[in-house]
């Protein structure tokens, strides 16, 4: 039994569905059902557009709350544990840090600590106060940005849909997150390729998922190089500062969307990543800062 492939663009990237195990009107429907609904995700959520439900948040921080539907009410109470589970590192606010941080300046420099600190300044989870109807953030300045969680939501959305729809096996990539069900056709679990963080167009290792997904989160994504130092877009909240323990974290969950965040908050969270994960009963595998595979397997050996 094939699979059928439907490429599409969404969120500035490119992004794949395979599909198989229905006629081809069965998943063309469902394709296009899905496509549409990252679509939708994107246009409510994108901080870059002025209609979306994020704009609207972020422009009245300081004022009233804002009313927010039970999709976002959720969102917000995904990113509260993930706040706790980090310890406060995983953070929708910190997003204005990229205030201090130019990954596309020419030449490349590091941000003054005057303008870390006014960044800083902005964040705080904490003072964001929101329930199922309504979301305010306190202090004029500060924003919201669910690019941390967006993607992979989309992700775990499509596979929903796609299964409502009649697809029994299926694999959505969107940008390298990968969300997989009901295996292969065949019956064979889904080989997903895990980027290598230094060797363009090679892979470390390849996993095999059956039902779940597999998200990365690196430094190779985004980044500087100053003055032979790598400086990456995955920025520590408290000091405004990239992260350096790791090149890559790649973690296996049931949803995208776990499977994302948590590789972020293991990236976040340095040398402590594999006691977290390992609680947290999920597979991983990371690149070092010296370039050492390391795994779940063998850290806990």
């Amino acid at each position: 039994m094939t699979l059928t492939r439907f490429p599409f663009r969404a969120m500035a990237a490119g992004h794949e569905l395979l599909l198989g195990g229905a006629d081809e009107g069965v998943l063309a429907h469902a394709a296009q059902a899905a496509i549409a609904d990252v679509a939708r995700i994107e246009t409510k959520y994108s901080r870059y557009r002025d209609d979306s439900v994020t704009t609207r948040i972020n422009r009245g921080a300081g004022g009233p709350a804002i009313a927010i539907d039970a999709e976002t009410a959720a969102l917000l109470r995904y990113a509260d544990a993930c706040h706790t589970q980090s310890g406060g590192l995983f953070d929708l606010t910190s997003g204005v840090l990229r205030a201090a941080w130019d990954f596309k300046a020419t030449p490349p420099a590091l941000p003054t600590s005057d303008a870390l600190a006014a960044a800083i300044a902005r964040i705080g989870w904490r003072d964001v106060e929101w329930d199922d109807r309504q979301v305010r953030l306190r202090r004029a300045g500060m924003e919201l940005d669910f690019g941390g969680i967006g993607k992979e939501y989309a992700a775990d959305r499509v596979a929903t849909l796609c299964i409502e729809a009649g697809v029994p096996h299926g694999c959505a990539n969107l940008g390298g997150d990968v969300r997989v069900w009901g295996s292969r056709p065949d019956g064979s679990p889904w080989r997903i390729g895990i980027r290598h963080p230094r060797r363009e167009g090679a892979a470390i290792v390849g996993v095999d998922v059956h039902d779940g997904a597999l998200a990365t989160s690196g430094d190779y994504e985004r980044f500087i190089e100053v003055d032979g130092h790598r400086y990456c877009h995955i920025l520590d909240p408290r000091t405004g500062m990239p992260v350096t323990a790791w090149q890559s974290l790649s973690v296996v969950a049931p949803l995208a969307v776990v499977a994302g965040s948590y590789a972020t908050i293991g990236m976040l969270l340095g040398m402590q990543a594999p006691a977290v994960l390992a609680a947290a009963g999920l597979r991983w595998l990371g690149v070092d800062a010296d370039g050492a595979l390391r795994d779940s397997a063998t850290a806990a050996a």
